[in-house]
């Protein structure tokens, strides 16, 4: 122990001289010019910000001891040598390492060795820290056939640890389902699968730091996006990549990627669902080119004393050959002109003489040339399309015709037109529209990984939205079908990722559960038949006695029922979330302060003076808490539009605790709870 707290002590020393080493450098004289000056510097700011020692997360939480020799044609390169396995790489002054970062490929078999395949280790080490020290170690030693195999004490105490304040990351405990997912290639687009507790946005997360770790030269250049329900969630999520170094990755909700407009007005279910159809594509795509005409008259350019006539005909070809072409609208917009231009260069050169690309490019700016161009092919903005479409009832049935039915036409039609784009009462389903429209007009730039979760939950239309960020990259998509809580939620993930322009993407499923107690998933499992009858039952590898209690209780003891079993809560260590009906969230606020009880807001970092949190239900999904109290689940269940929505909300509720549940109901529980 003695000896491991001073190589901690000695590689925190060697951490602070690499930051040091940074923080030093000169850079007055370097560069040519005050860009790549404001360049160099940002970057250098980037790596002094992660070659940060936060004190609060252990420097390395694992060790590999090799089996054999340097030059072996086992394990090369990594023989009979101890790896200290931490989130990130430190070397001494001599540049030797000291901690190995955690993606590199000597790290890897501490995550999937094992006794039937030790891949040369001899010894993985875990580590066990409190408040930041060094206080325990655990030993397993894989290539000795007499010593038993045990479950790791260490590990689940990591797994059940308490947590207050933001999601921590899982690098001391990926498991090696989670690690292949983590360690697939960056070329493939991944679907996963996974029930409560099986730490699918984990693995997301550290998909995009190893694979910015192994492809950083190829995604520091064309970008990286973590895309989450809502800005609470983000908030949650915020703290994992910086705390493995990483700091340029960016976060969005879907509505942040579509803000082409202000938001207004909100949509009723059923016209929310006909927006996101993936039909309105087509319906927008028609839209769009809705102003294209076929010229009438031919096109008369002068040059000096010359003439050239383009005729009607001819001038009719050419937009047609472009409006059959799958391109964008401006792109074949600026083709046009030039090849009108083109057409008048042939002239030319059929009469003896010899234009160049100026000529060509004089041409295609003549007057007569744009105004043909004006004419057949007008310029368009997005969200007057978009505006006219929901605006003017015999514009939308020309757009739809065949596509969309009268009933669903009036659906999505405003109750009043809008008069111009300022006043327009936009919804979120609305600004998605303009999205696609923006597309169809110019293609929208792509990235190099797109991680998206809680996506059971996108229409067809936002799944479009998030596939033009990644067309040329890949994806990393998670979710749950079971906890689909949107009239459009996903049935099954191959019409996602058809949706999302993958569907290619291998699909992996993750069933065993690392945070939720046993006894609170077979709960919640009972569900499932009614929300999600393809699923398999989610298993877990914890067992928490006496973790799940129900209670009921009289009506009119019913908020003082819930402030009371949160009073109990609080007594234990970590976070507690209050999970209610959003109608019911109002009332229990006030409860709990005639009760003196200190709350906060989902998103709002919880700490020791402040642990418990009123989470309306729509917004608890991807949220994780020690100890939850569910009030009332009819409730949770009758605030939805439809009994199957309501139900999987109600599985989201009940999936969220990591070490205790207590449901306080007056109601009946609905029947699919048996």
């Amino acid at each position: 122990m003695r000896r491991e707290r001073e190589h901690l002590a000695a590689s925190r020393a060697a951490l602070r001289a690499m930051r040091q080493d940074v923080e030093a450098l000169d850079i007055s004289d370097v560069t040519g010019n005050w860009v790549n000056a404001k360049v160099l510097a940002a970057g250098i700011d980037a790596r002094i910000k992660a070659l940060a020692d936060l004190a609060d997360l252990p420097l390395f939480f694992g060790r590999l001891d090799y089996l054999h020799a340097p030059g072996s044609d086992v394990a090369e390169g990594a023989g009979g040598e101890n790896f200290y396995i931490g989130r990130r790489h430190v070397h001494d002054a001599d540049g030797d390492p000291m901690v190995i970062d955690w993606r590199a490929p000597v790290s890897q078999p501490f995550y999937r060795a094992s006794r039937n395949e030790p891949m040369d280790v001899a010894l993985r080490r875990r580590f066990g820290y409190t408040g930041g020290e060094l206080t325990a170690y655990e030993d397993e030693h894989l290539s000795d056939p007499a010593e038993a195999a045990t479950a790791s004490r260490l590990l689940q105490e990591e797994i059940e640890r308490p947590r207050v304040g933001p999601m921590r990351d899982i690098v001391a405990t990926i498991q090696p389902e989670q690690h292949e997912i983590v360690v697939a290639g960056v070329g493939g687009t991944v679907c996963v699968q996974g029930a409560p507790g099986t730490g699918k946005t984990a693995v997301g997360l550290h998909r995009v730091a190893y694979l910015l770790y192994a492809h950083r030269e190829r995604l520091s250049r064309t970008g990286t996006l973590v895309v989450g329900p809502n800005a609470s969630f983000l908030r949650y999520i915020e703290q994992v990549l910086p705390a493995l170094g990483e700091m340029q990755v960016k976060q969005a909700t879907v509505d942040d990627l579509v803000a082409h407009v202000q938001i207004r007005g909100t949509d009723t279910a059923e016209a929310a669902t006909v927006k996101g159809d993936a039909r309105m594509a087509q319906v927008l795509r028609r839209a769009v080119r809705s102003g294209i005409r076929r010229p009438s008259q031919a096109a008369v350019v002068v040059r000096g004393s010359r003439r050239w006539r383009v005729p009607a005909y001819e001038l009719q070809e050419i937009v047609d050959e472009l409006a059959a072409r799958d391109i964008r609208y401006q792109a074949a917009r600026e083709a046009l002109p030039q090849r009108i231009a083109h057409a008048v260069l042939v002239q030319m050169e059929r009469a003896g003489e010899a234009p160049d690309d100026r000529v060509q490019d004089a041409v295609a700016r003549n007057a007569a040339v744009k105004a043909v161009v004006k004419e057949c092919w007008p310029p368009v903005d997005p969200a007057k399309v978009v505006l006219r479409l929901l605006s003017d009832p015999d514009f939308l049935a020309s757009c739809a015709d065949g596509l969309l039915s009268a009933d669903e036409q009036k659906r999505i039609l405003w109750a009043k037109p809008a008069r111009g784009l300022a006043s327009a009462p936009w919804s979120a389903a609305d600004a998605v529209l303009v999205d696609e429209a923006a597309d169809l007009v110019q293609r929208t730039p792509s990235l190099g990984h797109v991680v998206l979760d809680e996506a059971q939950d996108l229409s067809p239309m936002q799944y479009r939205a998030v596939g033009r960020r990644c067309s040329t990259g890949s994806a990393t998509v998670l979710g749950d079908i079971a906890q689909g809580t949107t009239p459009w939620a996903t049935a099954s993930w191959a019409e996602a990722l058809g949706h999302l322009g993958k569907p290619e993407a291998r699909v992996e499923e993750l069933t065993r559960g690392f945070r939720v107690p046993r006894e609170i998933i077979a709960y919640a499992s009972r569900l499932l038949p009614a929300i999600a009858p393809g699923l398999a039952p989610a298993s877990s590898v914890r067992e928490a006695a006496g973790a799940l209690s129900v209670r009921p209780v009289a009506p009119a003891a019913l908020d003082a029922q819930v402030v009371a079993a949160c009073r109990d809560a609080l007594a234990y260590e970590g976070s507690i979330g209050l999970i209610a009906a959003d109608p019911r969230v109002p009332s229990l606020a006030r409860a709990l302060d005639e009760a003196g009880l200190p709350f906060l807001a989902p998103g709002e970092e919880t700490s020791a003076a402040a642990r418990l949190t009123l989470v309306p239900a729509s917004l608890a999904k991807g949220l994780e808490y020690d100890y939850v109290v569910l009030d009332e689940p009819a409730r949770v269940v009758s605030a939805e539009p439809d009994v199957r929505t309501g139900l999987r909300r109600l599985y989201v509720a009940l999936t969220r605790a990591v070490s205790g549940l207590t449901v306080v109901h007056a109601q009946p529980l609905p029947a699919e709870l048996g």
